[in-house]
């Protein structure tokens, strides 16, 4: 017996696997290899797949289980922390995004819910090669990607309401208004049975199952949830796709969220890839040849709009030229949600096929194009700055960073920069004013700087990723410059500044990844600490507490792994050695506090102490009452709680720290 969904699937399955292998080499997005493969095995091109019927039936289900998976991945708490950015700048690009296609489609003749409907299309982009990329290169936490995550959140939720409102414009209902209200009350409805559902309902349901222990009944259970939801959706008249979101969206303020995810992400993955191979499968590749020219045109306003669009939201954010252009360059192309969206406007017939044919054709090419623009964004930006017509906005970014930055900070000497107010930005902030050393901070996002001025703190806005800022904050006299951002490409770009404007300033680097080190050593930096290393650390020095291993043992053990990996981590260039963090390793220059009453060092002279013959170290200074003590003679006598500086090898500090000081543990 032939079961033809079973040969088609092979086909398609089949041929995908060649393709993606292929595309993991170059390091593409799987998605685009679905794409190619359903253009090769579709009705226009090889022919190797007929039975379109099923395959649309298994899409549809593809879709189903996308959204599902959107919305257990969508987190109303997450949003409420960065509702400012997904509401203004989401409606900014989304609204300019559907009035500038509209307009311009309308004034060719087109009709106004189809010149609407085409905007809906363009104003989505990619949220799955968009996440993929920007998590693969560790930049979903820089500014530039936190724009485009928001404004990627905002696109999921539009979606949903651009569903319910293409029967409208589509001219199905006789009455506007009245459909309006209807569709309002619908809307209603729906929120009010998510809530009930979110707060009382689907949790008491979980938990019940959760305690029976049985992995099948929880997916079983998630599973009927998703579909029930669906189909309740589709008997008041509202798609499969938005009853399996809000299934998502029920489940996800759940504490069984995460297990959810897990269970549901195979199938996910099964049948998005038949989606995405089933629209590759729809593409014309005849018609794309006869309008090639129109269709590259079309494509290149669309990027350019959307990128246009996008930045200044990203500008509407407060955020620095580059920082915002860089957000436009990545959320330029047109995204899988539209191809959901033009599903709908085929069915009622808001969409004519020729159109779909150029929406197609446009929507692959945008994605295509994607993982190439992305990792080039940051040299594409610098060239736009560098265009004449750039000038006006940069400076308009500078003068409004003067004028936020109204601290005096030409009065700062010998002082701590900080970049980035994030967690290590923070406690580095932290120490310093616990140390009273004066600092400043440099912070990208204006609702943090607003906060924290007032509250007290030196910090100033602007992208330190340009000169004029590092120079607003006296980086020619400071003495230390500590980097706390998790963007790589901006870190670059500030370690090259920072040694443009001094080579005395000791730069220290935050990383994610050891593999980072060598870039940013070779720029410039003194010191790099890769949080993935600085991790395994703490890891192993918590394992051998729990197995009760002395403390001193495990702090020296710590040392010598920091000093021999550093050593390890950090290549030479040309003949010279890059200087580490371990560089004179045998000659510190180390401040101790003395915190012993009664020993034979507190109350007596330098010259009968000898501290060179008995513990191996020199006293350059010493700080008592908050001022320091630089002319050492032989009768200056050392005192509790003073902080003598003093200089040798770390095991002769080492042991001097331990004679003087009753609290430390090294």
């Amino acid at each position: 017996m032939e079961i033809p969904i079973l040969k088609v699937l092979g086909i398609m399955l089949g041929l995908a696997v060649i393709v993606l292998i292929g595309f993991r080499r170059f390091k593409l997005p799987t998605i685009i290899g679905f794409l190619i493969t359903g253009v090769i095995v579709g009705p226009f091109a090889l022919k190797l797949v007929s039975a379109s019927h099923e395959i649309e039936m298994m899409a549809e289900i593809g879709i189903i289980l996308l959204l599902f998976i959107i919305g257990l991945e969508f987190s109303l708490k997450t949003l409420a922390a960065i509702k400012k950015a997904v509401i203004l700048g989401g409606l900014i690009q989304v609204g300019l995004t559907i009035l500038v296609p509209a307009l311009a489609f309308y004034a060719f003749q087109y009709s106004a819910a189809e010149a609407v409907f085409i905007g809906f299309l363009m104003a989505l982009s990619s949220t799955a090669i968009v996440l993929k990329i920007l998590s693969q290169r560790s930049e979903i936490s820089s500014p530039h990607g936190k724009i485009a995550l928001a404004i990627l959140i905002f696109q999921d939720i539009i979606v949903v309401p651009m569903m319910l409102f293409t029967p409208l414009i589509a001219g199905e209902a006789d009455n506007i208004w009245t459909s309006l209200i209807y569709l309002l009350a619908k809307a209603a409805g729906v929120i009010a049975v998510v809530i009930i559902s979110a707060r009382y309902l689907v949790p008491r349901l979980l938990y019940i199952v959760a305690k029976t222990q049985n992995q099948e009944l929880f997916i079983l259970t998630i599973i009927a949830i998703c579909i029930a939801t669906a189909i309740m959706t589709s008997y008041v008249g509202l798609s499969l796709a938005l009853g399996a979101f809000m299934a998502g969206l029920i489940i996800s303020e759940s504490e069984y969220s995460h297990q959810a995810i897990a269970n549901v992400l195979p199938f996910r993955e099964i049948f998005t890839s038949i989606f995405f191979i089933s629209i590759g499968m729809l593409l014309d590749l005849s018609f794309v040849l006869d309008h090639l020219l129109i269709i590259l045109g079309l494509t290149i306003a669309v990027v350019v709009v959307k990128f246009i669009i996008a930045s200044l939201a990203g500008f509407a954010l407060k955020y620095p030229p580059r920082t915002a252009l860089h957000a436009g360059l990545i959320l330029f192309q047109v995204g899988e949600f539209s191809f959901i969206l033009s599903k709908v406007g085929l069915d009622y017939n808001i969409l004519s096929n020729e159109n779909y044919q150029f929406f197609l054709a446009i929507s692959i090419i945008s994605m295509a194009i994607t993982p190439f623009v992305i990792p080039s964004a940051d040299k594409i930006v610098g060239a736009i700055l560098n265009l004449s017509i750039s000038k006006p906005i940069h400076k308009l970014s500078e003068r409004y960073s003067e004028k936020v930055n109204d601290e005096d900070n030409q009065q700062l000497e010998d002082h701590l920069i900080i970049v980035g107010y994030g967690i290590n930005g923070k406690n580095v902030a932290r120490a310093a004013k616990y140390a009273d050393i004066p600092y400043v901070i440099i912070e990208l996002n204006a609702d943090t700087v607003k906060s924290e001025k007032a509250n007290g703190e030196p910090i100033v806005f602007g992208d330190a990723s340009g000169v004029h800022i590092l120079e607003h904050v006296g980086l020619s006299r400071a003495r230390t410059v500590v980097v706390a951002i998790s963007d790589p490409e901006a870190t670059k770009k500030i370690i090259a500044n920072v040694r443009s404007v001094t080579q005395t300033a000791y730069l220290i680097i935050r990383t994610r990844f050891v593999n980072e080190i060598e870039d940013n050593m070779r720029l410039g930096a003194d010191e790099v600490i890769p949080e993935e290393f600085e991790t395994s650390i703490q890891i192993f020095s918590r394992v051998l507490r729990r197995f009760y291993i002395p403390l001193d043992e495990i702090q020296s053990l710590i040392q010598e792994i920091r000093e021999d990996n550093y050593e390890f981590l950090r290549p030479e260039v040309g003949d010279l050695k890059i200087i580490q963090p371990s560089f004179f390793s045998d000659l510190n220059v180390v401040a101790v506090r003395i915190n012993q009453s009664e020993n034979d060092i507190v109350g007596r002279s330098i010259a009968s102490i000898d501290l060179r013959s008995r513990y191996g170290i020199n006293l350059v200074s010493l700080r008592r009452d908050r001022k320091v003590i630089t002319d050492i003679t032989p009768d200056t006598k050392i005192l509790n709680d003073d902080i003598v500086y003093v200089a040798g090898s770390s095991d002769a500090i080492r042991q001097f720290s331990k004679k003087v000081n009753l609290n430390f543990s090294n």
